[in-house]
């Protein structure tokens, strides 16, 4: 039997109004990957963040026993110094900085105040080396993909002689190929000795690279699954999760009407803002009808999301051209704001970076698109704020208390429910959703696509943007398929499989 190199015994959590973790008992054996999976707001990044000590020691109940011996974090680096290492969601490094110092900011090299730049360029291109990556530690962290940037994190982490890694959603900003390739690499080091946590919602990903997993529901653990002595299916993880088993993870849209062309987009191209001579998108044309979900499925790069917002207001891009025409009518938008009042709504895949501001509560976000509906010669009318907010929050079913409460406090299925009413609260009739599952759980999710099937059936045109081709595939009436600034391929629902659509991309030759 394998030595338990980590177990947090009966911990309690507890915020104003709320308690995230209820009596929660945790236990990971060493060289072992295990996954902890739970819906949105289950507690997984809160149980978490007590153990890393970003929760200190004294705002919690119960024990953390690591190695044999009782700890008392009081902040991350009493963690980090016992091995115990955490890489969040979103990704800690500095775009401006050389790999090589994102690598050893705050654990520098040198003596007194004087850094040793060859023994810290020289030990961050072992690193490197180890997570398989060729840069130079030298290179700038702006010039890699997210992909890349998620390797230098591990790579970071490595430095701090991490044994035991913690990753929290780890593949939600990458591709297939670069998931894939991290997953390879967290099994390499389970082959060395790491032992490693996951918590992610791609229960695919999960069921390839954990020994156990435990479920984490309401804030309580429900059970841990064994690979050597369960048989361990996705449905059955969904079952613990949700409480129940979801037969269908994409609702059925029956008796929607498919209307008239609501937006088309002629031969448009974009440059990029920085690179002028840089074609991003490159003579595309796209069409979506009143009560249809098109959507557009591209490896990452390909050009989705500096398309989406370069329809949304020219958001994004120089040098645009092409046509844009809107219930029959050619139009063109100098700015976000004329995109709004022509009621094209976009959904930012940023939830935290573009689309919500986390300090302000839910009833300012909700509102914040259409500020004219909630107001009289330019003063907002705080009662009615909170009556649009309570309205979208019982509508979308958002899990909070109250709709004064900050948005940075909600899971991120939650957030996103709040994205989508600010932009519901809009009234668009064309809705651009770039990647609006991501980083939520299938609960969460199946909730999100209800939503997707009541705005098409009210004769809504959705875009749906997705790096996860069962989601294209089962939410779209048509799909386009995108590589390398340009539509590669366009496919009815019946026609579409996650082959076919793959073989558009390889086909095109570039979809490497």
């Amino acid at each position: 039997m394998a030595k338990v190199l980590l177990e947090m015994k009966n911990i309690t959590k507890t915020f104003p109004g709320v308690k995230a973790l209820d009596n929660v008992n945790f236990k990971v054996e060493e060289g072992e990957i295990h996954a902890l999976v739970g819906e949105n707001g289950a507690g997984k990044s809160t149980l978490m963040n007590v153990l890393s000590g970003i929760y200190p020691y004294g705002t919690y109940e119960g024990d953390i026993i690591y190695d044999g011996e009782i700890c008392k974090f009081n902040k991350i680096k009493d963690s980090e110094e016992k091995g115990i290492v955490i890489i969040h969601q979103e990704l800690a490094l500095i775009p401006y900085m050389s790999i090589g110092e994102n690598m050893f900011l705050g654990n520098e090299r040198g003596k007194s105040a004087s850094i040793d730049w060859n023994e810290t360029y020289g030990e961050a291109d072992k690193y490197l080396k180890m997570v398989g990556l060729s840069e130079s530690s030298r290179t700038l962290v702006k010039e890699l993909g997210t992909g890349k940037q998620q390797m230098v994190e591990i790579a970071k982490a490595l430095a701090k002689h991490a044994k035991l890694l913690i990753l929290d959603e780890p593949t939600s900003s990458l591709n297939e190929t670069d998931s894939r390739a991290l997953l390879d690499l967290m099994l390499k080091f389970k082959e060395e000795g790491m032992t490693s946590i996951i918590i992610s919602h791609k229960l695919n990903e999960v069921s390839y690279v954990a020994d156990k997993i435990t479920v984490v529901r309401d804030g309580s653990t429900i059970e841990t699954l064994d690979k050597n002595t369960t048989e361990i299916s996705e449905d059955r993880i969904i079952q613990g999760m949700v409480g129940r088993e979801i037969t269908d993870r994409f609702p059925k849209r029956p008796g929607v009407e498919i209307g008239e062309t609501n937006l088309e987009v002629k031969d448009w191209t974009v440059f990029h803002p920085l690179y002028p001579e840089r074609k991003v998108v490159d003579n595309v044309s796209l069409n979506v009808r009143k009560g249809e979900v098109v959507g557009i499925y591209g490896l990452m790069g390909a050009g989705r999301t500096e398309l989406a917002m370069s329809i949304f207001g020219k958001s994004y891009g120089t040098g645009i051209s092409g046509t844009l025409t809107l219930n029959g009518q050619v139009r063109e938008f100098k700015n976000v704001k004329e995109a709004i009042k022509a009621k094209i709504a976009y959904v930012t895949e940023d939830r935290k970076g573009n689309g919500l501001i986390l300090t302000n509560p839910i009833k300012i976000n909700t509102t914040l698109a259409n500020l004219d509906a909630i107001s009289t010669n330019s003063i907002i009318d705080k009662d009615k704020e909170y009556q649009v907010a309570v309205e979208y929050k019982d509508k979308l079913r958002t899990k909070t208390p109250t709709v004064e409460q900050n948005v940075g406090n909600l899971s991120g299925g939650n957030q996103q429910k709040v994205l989508l009413a600010k932009w519901m609260f809009a009234d668009p009739d064309v809705l651009i959703l770039d990647e609006p599952t991501r980083g939520i759980d299938v609960g969460a999710k199946y909730e999100i696509y209800c939503i997707i099937n009541d705005l098409v059936r009210a004769g809504k045109s959705v875009i749906m943007i997705s790096s996860e081709l069962p989601e294209v595939i089962g939410m779209s009436d048509r799909i386009y398929v995108m590589n390398a600034g340009k539509f590669v391929g366009e496919l009815p629902a019946a026609e579409a499989s996650q082959e076919s659509i793959m073989s558009c991309i390889m086909k095109s030759g570039r979809g490497e």
